[in-house]
């Protein structure tokens, strides 16, 4: 393995396990979700503009007025984004919300092939039913979380809701191509921050260090490191073992759920899980009969 090559693995690994914990800081800042998104996204856009300053990407004249609505209207979905999956952690665990949001990667082709025109193979239907059945066998299991079946549902539902906004703005990032995405971040998270301040419970800020803590890390480790890991990697990899290594995320979160929580899954909803995360391999790997290649953007 060559330096880049390696360097990039470490990159994008170190990404993907930042990624993992993000329930955990969610649930341990014991704040609303809409205000653990609000400072996420403040302390995220400090961090980026202090990156894109020194990477140079602020200069006049980096993007045209259609790239930068394009950008904002991605920017809009993905704190959507965020808003439902936060929500779907108390509701469903952080171990089933995030599998279930790992079924993004459907939906994006989905979405692609109805504004795209791109084709739905009979390999992408394979996998897309196996992925089906995976959420059957989660779904089947509600309530064995600890909360109220109607509540595991709507986790559920919130997770859905969650992966198909990710494929909306993957949808649209992919119509930046050229544009540095370290620039697309900070926009993004500058949206959120703004769409989000009118809501945002000023007069109820938090009292205790360890809840600012959790807000900081997620603004500054969870969207500006992680985002520069993410971003260095992607340049470095092959598309195959990037997205290979893509996997490593929801691994961590369910086993971090487990240590942090003690929320353990029963075999209905493990063998869930392992038909969501093969049927997705399987989608970005492009196993199958033929040999056709699948591109999904990472996380």
């Amino acid at each position: 393995m060559n330096t880049s090559l390696r360097r990039g693995s470490l990159e994008m690994i170190a990404a993907m396990l930042i990624s993992g914990t993000i329930g955990w800081f969610v649930l341990v800042s014991g704040q609303p979700v809409l205000d653990v998104v609000f400072w996420r996204c403040v302390f995220g856009a400090v961090t980026l503009l202090l990156i894109c300053g020194v990477s140079g990407f602020l200069r006049p004249g980096m993007l045209t007025r259609r790239i930068f609505a394009l950008v904002v209207v991605s920017g809009v979905a993905i704190v959507g984004n965020w808003l439902l999956l936060f929500a779907s952690y108390s509701r469903a665990s952080i171990a089933i919300g995030t599998a279930v949001y790992n079924v993004q990667p459907f939906m994006l082709v989905g979405l692609a092939a109805l504004f795209l025109g791109e084709k739905i193979t009979l390999q992408k239907m394979m996998w897309l039913v196996l992925a089906f059945l995976g959420m059957l066998a989660i779904v089947s299991a509600h309530g064995d979380q600890g909360g109220t079946g109607d509540e595991y549902l709507l986790g559920i539902a919130l997770a859905l809701g969650a992966a198909l906004l990710y494929a909306l703005a993957a949808l649209i990032i992919k119509r930046l191509a050229g544009t540095p995405p370290h620039l697309i971040a900070l926009i993004q998270v500058s949206t959120g921050a703004l769409l989000l301040a009118p809501w945002a419970h000023f007069d109820g800020l938090p009292q205790q260090p360890a809840a600012w803590s959790s807000l900081v890390t997620l603004g500054v480790v969870h969207t500006g490191v992680m985002y520069v890991l993410l971003y260095g990697a992607i340049q470095k990899l092959p598309t195959a073992l990037t997205g290979a290594l893509s996997f490593i995320y929801p691994i961590a979160a369910i086993f971090v759920d487990w240590f942090a929580f003690g929320h353990r899954l029963n075999p209905l909803q493990w063998l869930g899980v392992i038909a969501i995360l093969l049927a997705a391999a399987g989608m970005q790997q492009g196993w199958g009969w033929r040999s056709s290649r699948v591109v999904v953007p990472s996380r």
